[in-house]
């Protein structure tokens, strides 16, 4: 019975003690400055990103430099704006809470505008690549596209947050996008709308006819937390397949544990990638579970390529696991980390290089194909997918030696 009521009184106790901290904790957050929220994304950064020199710059110079300066939530976003360009780093970016919340939606799976991947390149805005079925893709823009004009309005020296917000809009509107591609100029008038992120797709594009034993897998994009299990579901319910075309062009990247976790599913056992961060330290990643299939892979590869795309591709490559045909991959070798702020706001912090399993550093270079094939604006405009076909030819090559060396 003591035994009974002391327990009693100690959950007593406990539950009062949680009342006071989440008390305690409230008047914490209520009592959350502008200035606060500046110093924050400082700390971060000075801690985290991957070029402890910060560009080159006293990163201590940062710190107070605004403290009479902010007043308001608006105030501390521009000051953070202009802290952050200071890396001159595009991938490592502050989000308000509107941009933050499109951002967590894209990770579950949907997200507003006109579905397309941006970055800088050269100074210039370019389109990594349009996701698949989207308007962006409907409208025909392609991976190195240069989008000059937003809405009549110049893109020279805009950011990519700036760039992105003038893009997105409310379903049903338009944006104009003036594009060059090669010495062409062209506009494009794309309606918004509500994308749903199809990551994985078996369906063949442009009408391609593959042999009925060739299974043919198209990833669109690491975004979506469930592109690693739709992906591995498609292999388990198509063991009946001699040997797999994975079709990562146009593929901007997502989830760095995607790439992980596919990877897996196809390498019976080696490095899949390594990651440096600022202090030197290298952390490998191997395969941890074995592999769904050891048959032949092909995997097509394209200038819009990029990011988990390129570790995937990659580590298969390295691994002497697949062949690589298609066109050398956009070159984006660093891993970002999403950091939740106070007031819903985030910043991505780049905080790792990676190297494939052979140790290239391809940031700015890509990734080489085994067997190079151009897709040219005349097979585009004829639908006529030289690399899916060359993709099939390599693929059946590799199906019939896998056969001559069982016998």
């Amino acid at each position: 019975m003591n035994l009974k009521m002391n327990l009693k009184r100690h959950i007593s106790v406990i539950a009062v003690l949680c009342i006071v901290f989440t008390y305690i904790l409230g008047s914490v957050v209520s009592a959350y400055q502008p200035s606060d929220l500046y110093d924050t994304v400082w700390k971060l950064i000075s801690v985290k990103f991957v070029d402890q020199t910060n560009n080159s710059q006293d990163w201590n110079s940062w710190r107070h430099k605004y403290d009479n300066s902010i007043k308001t939530e608006e105030d501390a976003y521009v000051a953070i704006n202009t802290m952050v360009l200071s890396l001159n780093d595009p991938y490592t970016k502050f989000l308000d809470p509107k941009d933050f919340a499109e951002e967590t939606s894209s990770i579950k799976g949907s997200l507003k505008g006109i579905g397309v991947q941006i970055a800088t390149k050269n100074g210039k805005l370019m389109v990594i690549a349009p996701i698949e079925d989207s308007p962006a893709e409907i409208a025909g823009l392609i991976a190195e596209d240069e989008i000059l004009e937003i809405n009549g309005v110049s893109t020279k020296g805009i950011t990519i947050d700036k760039a992105a917000d003038k893009i997105r809009g409310e379903e049903g509107t338009t944006v104009n996008l003036l594009i060059k591609r090669k010495d062409a100029v062209k506009l494009y008038p794309i309606a918004r709308k509500e994308i749903e992120l199809k990551s994985v797709s078996t369906k063949i594009p442009n009408d391609v006819k593959l042999p009925s034993d060739i299974g043919y897998i198209r990833l669109s994009s690491f975004i979506s937390k469930n592109a690693a299990r739709e992906f591995e579901n498609i292999l388990l319910t198509t063991k009946n397949k001699k040997g797999y075309i994975i079709d990562l062009r146009s593929n901007p990247g997502g989830l760095l544990s995607n790439a992980i976790f596919i990877s897996n599913l196809l390498i019976p056992k080696g490095i899949i990638v390594s990651t440096v961060d600022r202090d030197g330290y290298k952390e490998t990643q191997r395969t941890t579970r074995g592999c769904v299939t050891e048959k032949p892979l092909v995997v097509l590869i394209n200038k819009g390529s990029a990011s988990a795309s390129e570790i995937l591709s990659g580590a298969l490559k390295d691994n002497k696991r697949a062949v690589l045909v298609g066109e050398t991959s956009f070159g984006k070798g660093l891993v970002q980390e999403i950091n939740r702020l106070p007031n819903d706001a985030g910043v991505n912090i780049t905080i790792q290089k990676y190297l494939t399993p052979n140790g290239t550093d391809i940031n700015k270079k890509g990734i080489e194909p085994d067997i190079k094939v151009e897709l040219t604006e005349e097979n585009i405009a004829a639908k006529d997918d030289v690399q899916l076909k060359k993709a099939s030819e390599v693929l059946q090559d590799l199906i019939n030696k896998n056969s001559c060396s069982v016998k």
